[in-house]
């Protein structure tokens, strides 16, 4: 996809004073390993917490005799709210910092972590998962933004696409232990595990993270922010890349929120610890996310969105077998096809937004959230009416719309260039 060139981050009512890219980390610079260690953690812990009770649904489901649809829930609650809260917390960080503000998320939502496992109902969990989601909210933008302002740009895809990369692996741990967990102890007891895990990586984060050194405190002014939010949503390019990102977390919501439950029906009938196991799949998602940058520079953006959209879509169609092998390279397709979207996605955002960065990026975690919590609910709700067929029916109308979007991008950068050359 077409995108403007990188230039110096300026925030929401702060100076426009451009910070040299010399002055920034890239690999091997002082710093820049313990930065992106500390930044993995804090993917690790927020992935790991707002999806610790999806691999778990079919065991609230019979715990409080609610149907997958009520269930599904306890994931679309904690993203809903995350996709709500995301643009208000990154304005909160433009005048607090981003370190600050990521470890204030992490805290809190860890805290109501360790509340979880005490849920006395479905409703009182939905609810704490709301309260979860929305502390979490404070990672997402604030992260992309932090690396937009202290990296250099050449590097910005790369360390990105690692903090993805600590997405997939909290994803992927969080799953397989309270798999492991629930089967012997119980679902209560498999969050609480999950919960131990963030502690541990907030501790480690907030050790870990260099103070920033291009950050520029501004007061918070809602007429500024109003202002830059309706630039971006009037910027074509964000708008599509918005979507992208949507459409692609509808494909991964509705996949992993409803696998769970064909797994351990018939034909395949699989204990919980094995269900959860199935999510080391997530390895691909690491895999996938870090290698991102190369992929671009091979294809270019639009040719990576297409290959990420082919390889979620080869992914659906397999997993209609009732072979669980192929179910399995089906799921391992549809991982990688995911990550790779979301990290050009994301990384686009952060390339192409030349003011206001941490708004275009709250911005989009704000639609990628949105796309996971409908396709968390719409796949359940598609799982009850059609079986796993209707999960992977609308996992690949998600995906044509990627198609379509990114296609729609291509027509109008062709069409630009002729006015280009014309001035």
């Amino acid at each position: 996809m077409p995108s403007a060139s990188t230039g110096a981050p300026v925030t929401a009512g702060a100076p426009a004073a451009a910070v040299p890219s010399e002055s920034r980390m890239a690999p091997g610079a002082p710093g820049y390993r313990r930065m992106s260690l500390a930044l993995f953690l804090a993917g690790v812990a927020t992935f790991a917490l707002l999806y610790s009770t999806q691999a778990l649904l079919p065991l609230i489901s019979r715990d409080f005799g609610v149907t997958a649809g009520t269930a599904s829930w306890t994931v679309s609650a904690a993203t809903g709210a995350l996709a709500l809260f995301v643009l208000p917390l990154s304005a909160l960080s433009e005048r607090f910092g981003r370190r600050t503000l990521m470890t204030a998320s992490l805290v809190i939502a860890v805290g109501v972590g360790l509340l979880v496992p005490f849920a006395p109902s479905v409703g009182a969990l939905i609810a704490l998962r709301a309260v979860q989601g929305a502390a979490l909210a404070g990672l997402p933008a604030s992260a992309t933004a932090y690396l937009a302002e202290e990296v250099r740009p050449k590097a910005l895809i790369t360390a990105i696409g690692l903090f993805v990369a600590g997405n997939s692996v909290g994803g992927m741990s969080g799953r397989v232990i309270s798999g492991w967990v629930a089967q012997e102890w119980g679902w209560r007891a498999a969050v609480a595990a999950i919960g131990l895990l963030a502690v541990g990586c907030a501790v480690a984060f907030r050790l870990l993270l260099p103070a920033p050194r291009h950050f520029t405190a501004a007061s918070p002014r809602p007429a500024a922010l109003v202002r830059t939010v309706r630039a971006h949503l009037s910027n074509p390019l964000l708008c599509r890349l918005y979507a992208i990102g949507a459409l692609f977390m509808t494909v991964f919501g509705a996949v992993y929120t409803v696998i769970g439950y064909r797994l351990s029906e018939a034909p395949f009938s699989l204990p919980q610890g094995v269900v959860g196991s199935v999510f080391l799949v997530y390895l691909v998602g690491t895999v996938s996310a870090s290698t991102a940058g190369r992929v671009v520079a091979r294809l270019g953006r639009r040719g990576a969105l297409y290959l990420a959209g082919g390889t979620a879509a080869s992914g659906l169609l397999l997993s209609l077998s009732d072979s669980l092998p192929l179910v399995l390279l089906g799921l391992v397709l549809i991982t990688a096809g995911f990550f790779t979207g979301h990290a050009v996605a994301s990384s686009s955002v952060s390339h192409t937004a030349q003011q206001g960065r941490a708004q275009a990026s709250a911005l989009y975690q704000s639609a990628y959230y949105m796309g996971s919590s409908a396709g968390g609910t719409l796949g359940a709700v598609a799982f009850h009416s059609g079986g796993w067929a209707g999960t992977v029916s609308l996992g690949l109308l998600a995906v044509l719309g990627v198609v379509a979007v990114t296609v729609l991008g291509s027509h109008a950068a062709r069409a630009r260039r002729p006015l280009a050359v014309q001035h």
